[in-house]
């Protein structure tokens, strides 16, 4: 496996990775750690998840700079992926033992009862885009409910995988509680075969979910997947258009655009739409592009060349179909994997910016006329993973709301996580919940009780 810089193309670090024999041994320890795990009190791990917050925190900024130089994102946004981390385990230290309490349910016994039990080892197959919220996300819950975790990250992200794995023992955790496997992707099924594996989490494509689904269905093993979107972004004529506008850039731009929740498509009501245009195309052609560790940097590389060759793919053909690109989408001058952002109009169903992902920064307008139009727009897509909706008006707000079909939707705000809100989507976007309550029940054997 290889670290290679996004800003230079210069690989950084080569590392071995596992062979079979090896990742097998390493589940079997985890799977034998586990056993006195589950048997310790919330306390006990909460103690533990609690040191871990302030290890994350006293190490983010060496943290924050791996990050940024595995996979390209601005450094300023690294450390607050990392100050991220440290409060999700807060969180679940403070909140998984209620979370997880006994339920006292009436029926027709003596007394019945709903308990909530760890099942085991679970396998994380985790991307690169957030390389250690997307980690901790799915880690602080699952350990807290008692489980153990083998984390098979992505391949361009090494270092990062194998930082996580250092925090778990620099924070005191039991031996082998969590581990990282040093794998490729073609490995992930005998890691899904293992029978010590009770379950598997993925953040990632359609095509990798379907295979991590797949080998799991076979195996009869649950499976939470957080997979592609294209979020719309429904703009209303009463809306705060300055407001809209820049948090339209905020939530396209973050991450370069390589986010499953940014917006991507942007609906736009017929009697605002020349001027939300006007606006957003005057303040995307005004970002700065540059080396993601300098701090007036606005737009950073992508993470890796193909995702380059991908979202230049999409526009050009989009362009050739008949879109009209007002601005951006060339690769500029500079050494790395860096692309101008684009903003597309006269975009029209089959396109590849209408049907498809675009994980890059790419601004896809669309107009509409009516409520009604503007929520067809909305659920006419594969994904359904969150959107946002801004209007003066709460009401008819969380009306388009509740009738958009996602697993989130915001109004008159930028789509994020929270570990306090449940977080998945539906339709191609995948199953399952993360984070909330919700969340930390995913891998748990809820067992009912039934006393006489």
């Amino acid at each position: 496996m290889k670290s290679i810089s996004p800003v230079t193309g210069e690989v950084l670090t080569e590392y071995r990775e596992h062979s079979p024999e090896e990742f097998s041994a390493i589940i079997s320890r985890v799977h034998e750690s586990w056993k006195s795990w589950k048997e310790q009190s919330f306390s006990y791990r909460a103690g533990l998840f609690l040191r871990m917050a302030g290890v994350i925190r006293s190490d983010k900024d060496r943290l924050a700079r791996l990050m940024t130089s595995e996979m390209g994102k601005l450094l300023r946004e690294s450390v607050a992926e990392i100050e991220k981390c440290a409060a999700v385990c807060e969180y679940y230290a403070a909140n998984a033992e209620k979370m997880l309490a006994d339920e006292l349910i009436v029926s027709d016994a003596g007394r019945s009862l709903v308990c909530f039990q760890p099942i085991g080892v679970v396998l994380a197959v985790m991307p690169w885009n957030f390389p250690f919220w997307q980690v901790f996300r799915f880690a602080a819950p699952s350990l807290m409910a008692g489980n153990a975790a083998v984390l098979k990250h992505a391949s361009n992200v090494p270092g990062c995988a194998l930082a996580i794995e250092e925090l778990f023992v620099t924070a005191g955790f039991p031996e082998d509680i969590f581990r990282t496997l040093m794998i490729p992707a073609s490995s992930v099924e005998a890691v899904i075969n293992n029978p010590l594996v009770k379950a598997a989490t993925l953040t990632g494509s359609e095509d990798a979910g379907s295979k991590v689904a797949s080998a799991a269905g076979r195996n009869l093993k649950k499976t939470v997947l957080e997979l592609g979107g294209s979020d719309p972004f429904i703009v209303l004529e009463d809306a705060d258009l300055d407001k809209a506008v820049a948090t339209a850039i905020s939530s396209r731009m973050v991450n370069q655009g390589q986010t499953c929740i940014s917006a991507k498509r942007f609906i736009v009501s017929e009697k605002i739409l020349a001027e939300f245009t006007k606006k957003l195309v005057r303040l995307v052609s005004e970002l700065r592009m540059g080396d993601p560790l300098d701090p007036s940097t606005q737009v950073a590389p992508l993470a890796r060349p193909d995702l380059v060759d991908d979202i230049e793919s999409q526009v050009k053909r989009s362009v050739a179909q008949g879109a009209s690109l007002l601005c951006g989408g060339n690769r500029p001058s500079l050494q790395g994997f860096y692309y101008e952002p684009a903003v597309l109009s006269n975009v029209t169903p089959g396109m590849p910016v209408y049907k498809e992902e675009t994980f890059g920064p790419v601004f896809t307008i669309l107009p509409f006329g009516t409520e009604e139009e503007a929520v067809s727009i909305a659920n006419d897509t594969r994904f359904g993973l969150a959107g946002a909706v801004w209007t003066k008006d709460p009401e008819k707000g969380e009306r388009i709301a509740r009738a958009v079909e996602t697993g989130a939707m915001f109004v008159n705000g930028m789509v994020k996580s929270d570990p306090r809100l449940p977080f998945g989507g539906v339709k191609k976007s995948g199953y399952g919940r993360e984070l909330a309550s919700y969340g930390i029940k995913e891998f748990v054997n809820i067992k009912t009780i039934w006393i006489a």
